[in-house]
């Protein structure tokens, strides 16, 4: 019945959208048209989400195989989500254009992105891939821009058709070129909160259309995918797609027989009896090609990190996968054309063998090898009097607990974990992935774990996750997939690409640190360097660089909540209102997230706000923020955050957040974990239901990314542990039941003062009868005390319920919307913000918030009204602006304004540094502060004020010998790097996580540019270096491979009892 209610709906599209087909005759199914297919053929696919999405259902590519079984076919696709004819960016690349004179039809999109490294352009791949015949999948993207975009999209068309034909990239003739419009939106409004698809249809019928005229023109075959797809969603009983707009299998395998009719004929399937055996070699062959065309961690392969230690191994890893690929091609021939299964290992043992890496690191010099357990590891780990950290459970007892990133507690209170010893990314040669989501149980409630359960197997770095009522949101690469347990055994059976597109060109700065919002939607981080282009039910998301992503389940709905100037945020959280919060991790900061949230602009990054860590405490790189929500903790600490580190200073430290005017401050409260093991590792903490604090260690005797090879054989991938945090002298919180909880039991649940409990229970209510809570909720809010201190809290935490269920409450809304507590009104706002589907009358009600007397609830109007459009959103802003503008605020309500109007933030004019250097040593001083600035550089350690960060082990810059001294000895460290204990200006730093060596990095003249800017800097003054002294001393350590330490620099170059000023 409910796809008879979606066939119904979707008539009134089909005849706005026939009415602009008349006349397109293109629009039959078949044209006499086809290309000409040859023994050996090479076809390879280009475009947008539609082709690439076809790597993990390629049905295309097996019906080929299937029909042409003796032809030994060669298809690459080299697809991309947010592709267009001329804009396919790339992280590891400097120039996002598919051929000259791309650029001229993009405006946002032509801001440079920092993109930056030695991947292939387009035209390069494939030159060496040799297509006869390359179909293109455009138009999807495009066609956002409605018609006002219809003459650009058609020239850029234009201009990558021209272009195309006049390449030989087969080294004989131009490419037979075929292009393929986007397939027609699917009406699945009935079934989930989505475009109905009738405004989508209509411009994607528009973009089709231009397609067949951009092909007659150069005589290209044009594949109408539109107006079948149309009758294939008329015809299923069941959904072809999973949001409108992206197929899924069974939609796949009809846009495969479309494909191979209309751009080779119609010709039967000569090997059909061996589909299954051809499909799955194909699918194989795909996952191989992948791991080279979009291997993950491409930075070390490609990118910005590819120097000092890329060039040792990755060379040679690209070859051996391209032999492996070539390997899984004969497999798929051998399965068409006799329906055989080859024998991949023994084909892949005959492939190149990889280079020995050989680890930098000495155990003599820079510490010992050795890994604690048990007693023994617990013993180095320090707690504040009254405190008792144990060890929940370690890889001795769980080997599967190897290398854990994420934590979460389910609503039965069980402990989920991800695990991903491959981490940092497949080995060609090696077993695929087999990374784990684990279940651990305290079954008898000794404390610690004595079952385990793996929900999910056969997983390449799960780096966030988060429990749902529908299935676990998985970070897997460039997906976002949803696993599910069908029948009740916690194993996931079931798994569904939800969105592809996010960029694991860095793969410990992918999509990670999942949590969720009050309403359930799932925030994630994502790190510097990277480029994600994810196509959705609304639009393409776009985003460079580091920020955050806010995803609704219910909606179907991503957004690029914030893009900022920040390296790798690992860790966000929630306090009590629903204010979001993160860490910085790359740098020491931890910031609020509100102020950075207006909408975004490509390759723009939105001012950060202030940060809030006191100097002496800030230590990086950190991972995993909680606030203190526990009665079992005590009273004066509730409310604190705490930061786990994992260089220098090894623990967890915890701070305070007050309110303060608009926003908050902050200080430093205590050390909650000291350890004195150097592999101790937190990467995460959550609280438990019976109020104890759990802790996930990654244990590692190697950290970090520029100062060892990302194959270095001392990357562990074995060990993890898990440690449980209680204050014995108050008794545990009595764990609320969530999980079978009644519709009553839970709502009361919203009264507890435990954040997490509170979580949960949202959860649990998200996955209930949504007009039997909401009718409960009624009933629940009329009964609540008035005169309860946390009275206006519990409205909210019910309307927060209503939220979650995507049926806010609108009486309930207004109602918070003129609470006595700013924080409630600040909430409620944040809730009208995402709310404008269902709250007719949004914009008038965020213009009242723009009147109020508190700051941060006009903050939150500003933010809000920067995501409704021009129109809406400007008139806003205009009336926050009569009040006054905090720090807070300005940069907020200025990036507003500016960005609704399409145009970019005007940048601050930087403040020239005052020098007295002149001339070449002055261009190398300007020089070397750019570098300096370089992220993942200088300034990631010894911070931009050159005082370095004491608490995190890392030295200042400033005043010491160690940069004003000898000149050579200097040179020598950026060169080669130093590791172990170095004392400068009287104090001793650990030195156990090394300084980068930068000789492969940095060539003479920007060795020697970066040296004279810090001898030039920060208080200091010392004679220029120059590039002719950069090189002789270069010259001199060629051949030195490791480190180099204190020791070894001061018996070469003593230290100067004084050093002459300038």
């Amino acid at each position: 019945m409910k796809r008879l209610s979606l066939r119904t709906k979707s008539i009134y599209g089909l005849l706005i959208v026939s009415a602009i087909l008349i006349g397109f005759s293109a629009f039959q199914f078949y044209s006499a048209k086809t290309l000409q297919l040859k023994q050996g053929a090479h076809i390879v696919l280009l475009g947008n989400n539609l082709g690439s999405r076809m790597m993990n259902y390629d049905h295309f590519e097996t019906e080929m195989h299937l029909r042409y079984p003796d032809s030994q076919l060669f298809i690459r696709n080299m697809c991309d989500g947010g592709d267009t004819p001329g804009f396919r960016p790339h992280a590891s690349r400097f120039s996002p254009w598919a051929f000259p004179g791309a650029e001229k039809f993009q405006t946002e999109l032509a801001t440079p992105s920092e993109s930056e490294g030695h991947f292939e352009s387009p035209d390069q791949w494939l030159t060496r891939l040799k297509p006869d015949v390359i179909i293109a999948f455009f138009g999807y993207n495009e066609s956002f821009q409605g018609p006002a975009g219809l003459a650009n999209y058609k020239a850029e068309l234009d201009a990558f058709a021209r272009h195309t034909l006049n390449q030989k990239y087969n080294g004989t003739a131009a490419p037979q070129l075929a292009l393929v419009s986007p397939i027609a939106f699917e009406d699945l409004s009935a079934l989930y909160d989505l475009p109905n698809g009738k405004k989508e249809n209509v411009n994607l019928a528009l973009y089709a259309k231009a397609m067949k005229e951009v092909a007659d023109k150069n005589n290209l075959l044009f594949v109408d995918a539109f107006t079948p797809s149309q009758k294939w969603y008329q015809e299923s009983q069941e959904p072809l797609t999973i949001d409108g707009f992206q197929l899924n299998n069974e939609g796949y395998k009809r846009l495969g027989v479309l494909l191979a009719d209309q751009v080779f004929g119609k010709v039967p399937a000569k090997a059909e009896a061996n589909r299954k055996l051809v499909y799955d070699a194909v699918i194989e062959k795909d996952w191989m090609w992948h791991n080279d065309f979009k291997i993950p961690n491409g930075v070390h392969v490609y990118g910005r990190r590819y120097n000092p230690f890329g060039p040792d191994n990755y060379p040679a890893e690209i070859e051996k996968i391209r032999q492996m690929t070539a390997n899984r091609d004969t497999a798929v021939w051998l399965a068409a054309s006799k329906g055989q299964k080859m024998d991949l290992e023994a084909a892949d043992a005959r492939t190149r063998p990889l280079p020995e890496v050989k680890t930098n690191f000495n155990p003599q010099k820079n510490g010992s090898l050795t890994y604690l357990y048990g007693q023994d590891a617990l013993s180095k780990l320090k707690v504040p009097e009254g405190y008792k950290i144990e060890l929940f459970a370690s890889e001795q007892e769980f080997p599967n607990l190897a290398k854990p990133m994420q934590m979460s507690f389910d609503n039965k209170g069980r402990l989920w974990v991800a695990c991903m010893p491959s981490y940092p990314h497949y080995k060609p040669g090696d077993p695929k992935p087999d990374d784990k989501i684990i279940i651990l149980e305290d079954t008898n409630n000794d404390g610690k774990a004595d079952k385990e359960t793996v929900f999910a197997d056969k997983l390449h770095l799960p780096l966030g996750f988060e429990i749902a009522p529908e299935g676990v949101y998985v970070s897997q690469g460039t997906n976002l997939k949803l696993f599910v347990d069908t029948n009740g055994d916690d194993r996931a059976d079931k798994s569904e690409i939800l969105l592809s597109g996010f960029d694991d060109h860095d793969t410990h700065h992918n999509s990670h640190a999942f949590t969720t919002d009050p309403s359930g939607a799932i925030y994630s981080g994502e790190g510097v360097f990277l480029h994600t282009n994810v196509e959705t039910p609304y639009g393409p998301v776009r985003a460079t660089n580091g920020g955050f992503y806010r995803y609704a389940p219910q909606l179907k709905k991503l957004e690029r909540t914030a893009q900022l100037a920040i390296p790798n945020p690992w860790g966000i959280a929630f306090d009590d209102w629903g204010q979001p919060f993160f860490a910085e991790t790359s740098s020491p900061d931890f910031r609020w997230m509100l102020p950075g949230s207006v909408l975004p602009r490509y390759g723009e990054s939105t001012h950060k706000s202030k940060q809030l860590i006191e100097d002496a405490h800030r230590v990086r790189p950190t991972s995993g923020v909680e606030f203190v929500s526990s009665r079992h903790f005590p009273d004066e600490i509730q409310g604190d955050y705490m930061i786990n580190n994992t260089i220098g200073f090894l623990g967890t430290k915890m701070h305070t957040l007050e309110d303060e005017g608009t926003g908050y401050k902050s200080r430093h409260r205590m050390d909650l974990i000291v350890s004195d093991d150097r592999n101790f590792r937190p990467v995460d903490m959550e609280f438990a239901p019976d109020g104890s604090l759990y802790v996930i260690d990654w244990h590692n005797i190697l950290i970090g990314h520029m100062q060892h090879n990302a194959r270095d054989p001392l990357r562990d991938h074995m060990h993890g542990r898990v440690y449980r945090i209680t204050y014995p002298s108050r008794p545990l919180v009595q764990p609320a039941k969530v999980a079978g909880a009644s519709i009553d039991e839970l709502l009361d649940n919203l009264k507890l003062p435990e954040y997490r409990t509170r979580y949960r229970t949202r959860r649990e209510l998200r996955g209930r009868d949504a007009n039997e809570v909401l009718a409960k909720l009624n009933t629940w809010v009329a009964k609540l005390d008035k005169n309860d201190p946390r009275y206006e809290h519990h409205l909210l935490e019910g309307l927060w319920v209503s939220w979650g269920l995507n049926k806010v409450d609108q009486n309930l809304l207004r109602q918070l919307l003129k609470a006595k507590d700013y924080r409630a009104r600040a909430a409620a706002v944040q809730v009208v913000r995402y709310t404008g589907h269902q709250v007719p009358d949004q914009a008038n009600l965020l213009m009242q918030a723009a009147r109020d007397d508190n700051s941060r609830v006009r903050l939150m109007a500003i933010v809000a009204a920067s995501w409704i459009g021009p129109e809406k959103g400007l008139p806003i802003l205009a009336e926050a602006a009569k009040k006054p503008l905090d720090d807070w605020m300005v940069h907020a309500h200025e990036a507003a304004v500016v960005h609704l109007k399409g145009e970019p933030v005007k940048k601050e004019k930087e403040i020239a540094t005052t020098s007295n250097l002149k001339g070449e040593e002055l261009a190398l001083h300007t020089l070397g502060k750019q570098l300096f600035a370089k992220e993942g550089y200088c300034i990631t350690c010894h911070q931009p004020d050159g005082k370095g960060l004491a608490a995190s082990g890392f030295p200042p810059l400033s005043g010491t010998k160690w940069v004003l001294g000898d000149e050579e000895r200097l040179i020598k460290i950026v060169l080669k790097g130093l590791m172990g204990p170095i004392e400068v200006n009287g104090k001793t730093y650990p030195g156990q996580v090394p300084m980068t060596p930068y000789g492969g990095l940095m060539n003479d003249r920007e060795v020697a540019a970066v040296l004279t800017y810090v001898r030039n800097a920060f208080g200091n003054q010392a004679p220029a270096v120059y590039p002719e002294k950069v090189k002789k001393v270069r010259a001199t350590v060629e051949s030195k491979k490791d480190f180099y330490t204190p020791e070894q620099l001061l018996k070469e170059h003593p230290m100067e009892k004084d050093v002459s000023s300038r």
